[in-house]
């Protein structure tokens, strides 16, 4: 029987393991961009685990809004993204200073 705690456990290693990739590298704009997502995920299954034991499906209605947001997050990021490489050859994070104001 799984419990509330292994989902709870489960998001906060996602987070973990996230927030390390961030972190760690921070060199390639598309693994900051789905370190990113897997926060959101992270968050996600916090919000599916608490609305499930305590029976109120308002956080599972609030995730389908977190995956509409990321979808377009994503969607939008990865044009960018394309726009960039098209542009400067590179999706180096340190190469594209040029963007500063």
């Amino acid at each position: 029987m799984l419990t509330l705690t292994h989902f709870l456990v489960l998001g906060a290693i996602l987070f973990s393991i996230s927030l390390a990739g961030v972190f760690i590298n921070r060199k390639n704009v598309i693994i900051l961009l789905m370190c990113v997502e897997l926060m959101l995920l992270a968050v996600n299954t916090n919000f599916i685990a608490f609305s499930h034991f305590l029976g109120d499906t308002a956080g599972q209605v609030f995730v389908f809004f977190i995956l509409t947001v990321a979808a377009a997050e994503a969607a939008i990021g990865l044009a960018i993204l394309v726009v960039l490489f098209r542009n400067k050859r590179t999706i180096n994070v340190e190469e594209l200073d040029t963007l500063k104001g």
